[in-house]
């Protein structure tokens, strides 16, 4: 069985995020504890399992995403990482339907010029107060808080950029807030440096942004599109525009084009595979 390396969200080597991707043989789903254990064994924020589905009018393949500790409910990266395998690996252009256990069918888009798009649902902020503690596991004052529904995350806004680059998080203490909340992770967001600032992969952005997730075994991603689901929402309507470029200020960095349809986000990005190899267990 192949397994393969796929850095999303960037165009080069060694940036955007690593997923692993492994497409599975059609038949039964293995055992979810095998899923965990080889996802354990990659050790990237998350490994997608793809199975073909027999012909039908709802979906071409089932899809589920493994982080190093649990199984997610929704995983973006990994889904442009599987598009991208099934393009360079099988041929496969166009639309690719996703049926996911948690989020209903996604479908992703691939053209011939090397980007995806992901159609994703839409998660839109609730307005919170800020929970205690967080204001020690970050070390700043947040301006506001919200809680973004099934996706499961705290969406963070804070002052200017230059304050998400400086976070440096507690992240047992985050860990533990997360748990305690029942959230899957931290999203950290503030404007850019300057308007639509010029800076690393050659792109002008209209925000930045930082995920964390320690308690599901993943310190920082570098490049988070199920995020970008609910920052989406957050900066169209603070900006006032649909189309907008995010960029993720992680060490390896990633960018993501976002576009805003009703209760649906579609983000695109670019791929690159850095590893392929088999599975020998």
């Amino acid at each position: 069985m192949r397994i393969h390396v796929v850095t999303a969200f960037t165009d080069r080597p060694f940036a955007g995020n690593p997923a692993g991707v492994c497409l599975l043989p059609a038949g039964p789903w293995p055992q979810d504890a095998w899923m965990q254990r080889v996802a354990a064994e990659m050790n990237h924020s998350e490994t997608a399992f793809a199975l073909p589905l027999p012909a039908s009018d709802e979906a071409d393949w089932a899809i589920r995403w493994f982080a190093p500790l649990v199984e997610t409910n929704l995983c973006g990266h990994a889904t442009l990482a599987t598009a991208h395998v099934l393009r360079t690996e099988h041929g496969v252009l166009g639309a690719v339907r996703f049926a996911s256990r948690h989020s209903g069918v996604l479908v992703t888009h691939a053209d011939a010029s090397g980007g995806i798009t992901l159609d994703f649902p839409a998660a839109p902020g609730t307005e919170v107060p800020v929970p205690d503690g967080l204001v020690g596991v970050l070390g700043t004052e947040p301006e506001a808080t919200y809680r973004t529904g099934a996706l499961g995350d705290l969406l963070t806004v804070l002052p200017d950029e230059a304050t998400v680059r400086a976070v440096t998080p507690d992240l047992a203490a985050m860990a533990e807030l997360t748990r305690r909340e029942r959230l899957r992770g931290v999203i950290i967001t503030a404007p850019p440096a300057g308007a639509n600032a010029q800076q690393s992969q050659d792109c002008s952005y209209d925000f930045v942004s930082r995920f964390f997730s320690p308690a599901e075994g993943i310190r920082e991603d570098p490049a988070t599109g199920s995020a970008h689901t609910a920052l989406a929402p957050y900066w169209s309507a603070r900006l006032g525009r649909q189309r907008l470029t995010g960029f993720q200020v992680s060490a390896r960095t990633g960018v993501i084009h976002t576009a805003l349809h009703g209760d649906r986000v579609h983000l695109t990005g670019n791929a690159v595979t850095i590893l392929d190899g088999t599975l020998r267990v």
